[in-house]
């Protein structure tokens, strides 16, 4: 599985530094930017992109994408027909189980003002290796959010 990797200038640094932890987790990843920091970035610049990509390949692509508040950034996901961006930004981490679990979130929104490293490392982990349940009415209400009836 290949996981894609964009940021804005406020998630630039959580953006790196998860980058290589996924690399550890022994994930092959791609870095769709920026590639250096800008704070008068567009995080739809580099949100769409990720959002393309694992469109383009659901069975073998997630998305891990970052900004302040990981809002914006999951909205402009979410514009691409197939993303499905599910927002964490600390808290209760059954919120990232369920987001795979029950809606096949091919995409994590983090908010990097709210989330730390080791929190945000935990999210990744537990995101990463929670499997889609496959039930009937997941499918059911997936199709219906993807427009497929």
């Amino acid at each position: 599985m290949k996981i894609y990797f964009a940021s804005d200038h406020a998630g630039f640094n959580l953006k790196n530094a998860l980058l290589a932890y996924v690399r550890e987790l022994g994930f092959e990843t791609e870095d769709k930017g920026p590639f250096s920091f800008d704070e008068q970035d567009d995080y739809p610049d580099f949100m769409i992109p990720v959002a393309e990509a694992v469109a383009a390949n659901p069975e073998n692509a997630r998305g891990i994408i970052m900004g302040g508040s990981g809002q914006g950034e999951a909205m402009s996901a979410n514009r691409v027909k197939g993303a499905r961006a599910a927002v964490f930004y600390g808290g209760n981490f059954e919120i990232v189980r369920l987001s795979r679990d029950h809606n096949d979130a091919n995409i994590l929104a983090l908010g990097a003002r709210f989330v730390n490293i080791d929190a945000a490392k935990e999210a990744v982990k537990l995101w990463l290796e929670t499997p889609f349940s496959n039930e009937e009415r997941h499918i059911r209400r997936i199709k219906k959010i993807d427009g497929i009836s």
